[in-house]
């Protein structure tokens, strides 16, 4: 999923659409337009008009923090582009998120994970529980690489990997 969004500094829209983006794990590039006369000229082009933020999701348009539509846009775009290791988790005891089953020839198997592993990290950013697992992963699209740290047997492994 490509997601650019233009803004400005002083935009209190910007900083809240920002932030929605990245509570759901969905990487962005930024553009301030106040500063950069050429993405402030393509988001006129796009537009029309100069108010920010512009939030582009894989080609569409939303102008302002219209959160339904960008929701609605980020759900089309995920179930798309969904990244499946085949692997079901829960919450780990103490932090990270257990791997509770592989399913056969999923990207979990490839990695070479494993019923019991622990998953603690994904691409550097730490993993404390299933749910952050699911939200890191959602931002990974396909042709990305994937670096994942866990424990098994209460020593620490990598898996890296291409997401398919």
């Amino acid at each position: 999923m490509d997601v650019k969004i233009y803004t400005t500094p002083t935009c209190g829209y910007c900083h809240q659409a920002k932030a929605f983006l990245q509570e759901r794990g969905v990487p962005f590039t930024e553009f301030d337009v106040s500063r950069d006369r050429e993405a402030a000229r393509e988001m006129v082009n796009l537009t029309g008009q100069m108010g920010v933020p512009v939030i582009v999701i894989d080609g569409s348009v939303v102008i302002g923090f219209d959160r339904p539509k960008l929701e609605s846009l980020l759900s089309a775009g995920s179930a798309r582009n969904k990244i499946r290791l085949g692997v079901k988790i829960t919450d780990a005891a103490m932090s990270g998120a257990l791997i509770g089953a592989v399913g056969r020839g999923g990207l979990g198997e490839r990695a070479g994970l494993a019923s019991g592993d622990v998953v603690t990290e994904i691409n550097g950013l730490p993993v404390r529980n299933a749910r952050d697992m699911e939200r890191l992963l959602a931002g990974i699209h396909a042709g990305d690489i994937i670096t994942i740290k866990f424990n098994r047997g209460g020593k620490p492994h990598k898996a890296e990997f291409i997401a398919a």
